[in-house]
């Protein structure tokens, strides 16, 4: 269980609240998480990358020059890969990178990375009402008061899509607004700081607690 201070938006402390989640034993929650985390970034690839072989680049069917007699090197074709235009030697084709990887072991990966941050954890209340309107500058210092540096990376993490938040964050380059059922291992392993809603902790509790 970890114990997390509530800040209010002017970022005084205002209660206590706990996040209690299944998470690996420790001598395999670094494996685990690793493993989590090179499944995602091996998904995302999209594998599309594909070069052409000597026998799919057009031309190169007549022998450039007679075999004996000119003083030159041999030479039966000019798409051979020591010619420029010629094709690629071993070059890559379209593949799928993709790594399973079991449910459960996911989820138990993703509560491990989470509680492994626990020390960069900082929950808000609700603070939608105080953005009526978009405004980045308001939210900028708001998460400024909650004790980040301006050029520290930030994943906001809220119960739900909310428009005023969102048009708030986006503009904002170090930071990150993700809601509480998207959560992955990589935005929690590379933000330097994660800023929370009292009810997107409860949402976390709720949908990854089991």
């Amino acid at each position: 269980m970890v114990a997390c201070v509530i800040k209010d938006w002017q970022g005084s402390e205002v209660g206590e609240t706990a996040l209690e989640l299944r998470v690996a034993k420790a001598e395999n929650a670094a494996h685990i998480v690793h493993r989590a985390l090179r499944r995602q970034m091996a998904n995302a690839r999209q594998g599309t990358a594909s070069t052409k072989t000597r026998a799919e680049v057009r031309g190169g069917g007549r022998k450039p020059w007679r075999q004996k007699g000119t003083g030159r090197a041999r030479a039966g074709s000019n798409r051979s890969p020591l010619w420029r235009g010629g094709g690629v030697i071993f070059g890559p084709k379209p593949r799928d990178y993709s790594i399973k990887m079991n449910y459960k072991e996911r989820r138990l990966a993703l509560r491990t990375a989470l509680i492994s941050r626990s020390d960069s954890l900082i929950v808000v209340e609700d603070f939608s009402d105080k953005l009526p309107r978009p405004k980045t500058k308001e939210l900028v210092a708001a998460i400024a008061r909650w004790g980040v540096q301006p050029n520290d990376k930030v994943l906001l993490i809220v119960a739900d899509k909310q428009d005023t938040i969102y048009l708030s964050a986006r503009n904002i380059a170090t930071v990150k607004l993700i809601q509480a059922t998207n959560l992955n291992v990589f935005d929690l392993l590379n933000a330097d700081w994660i800023v929370a809603t009292v009810e997107a902790l409860g949402k976390i509790q709720e949908v990854y607690g089991g």
